[in-house]
């Protein structure tokens, strides 16, 4: 990091005491090369240089627009994932391991690997599918990684926790509940069966959708090491020359793969969070086919009636009602005023009322909103930051095969059904509906929630009559603490009188 810039990137000026000294000598360890490059590049050679587990840290902060930066993370978006190949023995031991069978028996054929990532590899292989053999794609987790990323997630803690002690600035974006989550997004992410659940639900979510699919999972040949799915044949949405080539309309793709994103988004509220081109594949007939599913996303009810009625807002210039959606949502504290919020909105809204519609992003315009909420302490949202990311990335690969692109246009129709169908009549049917199932599920609890709170009441009624009791295992644990705390507090005293004994010796 040092070497690489990265360090002497950082806002070393603001720092004091020994931190400023850190970062001055770190601009003097800086290599002549990397002085010369930008900044984001610099983190990305870095982390490439450090291994697979850095390599993964870089892509997680890339979906989080809100901790690094928004153009950093559209350059970490684009990290190479390009990792040395592991030995095909490696790869066939975890699957044998995995799967609790010979690889012989599992595959016709098992070729060496095709690509290799930060935590896994994929294989090229055969399965038999009533006697005929069908081309696959096994995916295999790295052996090793998940040591290695654990041990490397101890310096990422200590980076967080010194970050939140020495930039103020920075604790609103909470660090080190970044490098929680990013623990637990990659706990998720090395065990490859929920990656295959993700991929099924996603499967049923879209199996009426138009132009959209994934690759069926293979659960026989499917563990926490591998994951086996169908082979994809298609053109990669990265080679927009291999489309045309192919006779692909590239507008109608534009857009069909926005609508997708927002029907999984508002309708299922379940999300691809890593759709960059190099994950989309276009099949001969024109279809989209979305693969690895290892970063989704989910938004709630709430966060769902959150982001269709500001984009609502926006459209029809409501912007008081784009404040109070904030306000309702808990998002912004009641301390502020709402009518000052609603100002602050405006000054995002007019200028794109403006524009041309096929200039204004969504994907900016919810950019600019998270940067006014910072002003009326906004908490970081980290379901509503990746689902912002996401929007980011899907748009700039829209305007790649379109560069007349017109997002608001695009997605109307989806917006629009969604509107109508939650926010209307339909809507609060709906909300009705869920309403009294909770009603009568908390009708259901009344017998043991009214025993459970006649149990306390007594409890506390004793408590008051007879005072504080403590078990056994609890009363013998204070009471060896209070005598550890005794027995220093001895050793104390002895060192203490040592030293007055000391200091009249020498002056006598």
């Amino acid at each position: 990091m040092v070497r690489e810039g990265v360090v002497a990137a950082l806002p070393g000026d603001q720092l004091g005491g020994l931190p400023n000294l850190g970062w001055r000598i770190a601009r003097l360890l800086t290599r002549r090369s990397a002085i010369r490059r930008g900044r984001s590049d610099r983190l990305a050679i870095a982390l490439t240089r450090l291994g697979p587990s850095y390599v993964k840290l870089g892509q997680f902060l890339a979906t989080r627009p809100d901790v690094v930066g928004n153009d950093m993370a559209l350059d970490l978006a684009l990290l190479q994932d390009r990792m040395e190949t592991f030995p095909r023995a490696q790869a066939v031991a975890s699957i044998e391991d995995s799967l609790g069978r010979p690889i012989d028996d599992l595959f016709v054929s098992f070729g060496d690997p095709v690509a290799a990532a930060s935590i896994a590899q994929v294989h090229s292989a055969e399965a038999d599918r009533d006697g005929v053999p069908e081309r696959v794609a096994v995916k295999v987790i790295r052996p090793g990684v998940r040591k290695a990323f654990f041990r490397d997630l101890e310096s990422y803690f200590l980076a967080a926790r010194l970050q939140e002690r020495y930039i103020p600035a920075t604790r609103r974006l909470q660090p080190v509940e970044v490098a929680r989550t990013l623990a637990q997004t990659t706990k998720i992410e090395m065990d490859l069966r929920l990656e295959a659940a993700a991929l099924s639900e996603i499967a049923e979510n879209t199996s009426e959708d138009p132009g959209f699919r994934v690759p069926t999972v293979d659960w026989v040949r499917t563990g926490r090491d591998v994951l086996t799915l169908e082979w994809i044949d298609g053109v990669k949405m990265s080679n927009v020359e291999g489309l045309r080539a192919a006779g692909h309309d590239l507008p109608l793709i534009a857009a069909n793969l926005v609508q997708s994103f927002l029907r999984h988004t508002l309708r299922d509220g379940f999300f691809h969070a890593d759709m960059h081109p190099g994950n989309l594949f276009v099949e001969a007939d024109g279809t989209i086919v979305a693969v690895d599913f290892g970063i989704t996303g989910r938004l709630g009810k709430k966060e769902r009636r959150f982001l269709a009625e500001i984009l609502y807002g926006f459209i029809t210039r409501d912007y008081l009602r784009v404040a109070e959606v904030h306000f309702e949502a808990g998002y912004v504290p009641r301390t502020h005023n709402v009518a000052a919020f609603a100002q602050a909105i405006r000054a995002i809204g007019e200028p794109i009322h403006g524009q041309p519609a096929e200039t204004i992003s969504m994907a900016k315009l919810l950019t600019l909103l998270f940067e006014v909420t910072e002003l009326f302490d906004m908490q970081a949202r980290p379901e509503l930051v990746l689902l912002q990311k996401t929007m980011v990335v899907v748009e700039g690969v829209a305007r790649t095969l379109d560069p007349a692109f017109n997002m608001w246009k695009t997605s109307e129709p989806v917006v629009g059904d969604w509107i109508a169908g939650n926010l209307g009549p339909r809507g609060i049917m709906i909300d009705a509906r869920d309403g009294a199932n909770a009603l009568l599920s908390l009708i259901r609890q009344a017998p043991d929630i009214a025993a459970r709170t006649e149990r306390l009441s007594r409890e506390i009624d004793d408590m008051a009559e007879h005072g504080l009791r403590f078990d056994k295992a609890t009363t013998d644990a204070i009471g060896k603490a209070e005598a550890r705390a005794t027995r220093w507090g001895r050793v104390a005293l002895w060192i203490g009188a040592i030293a007055l004994v000391w200091i009249a010796i020498s002056l006598s």
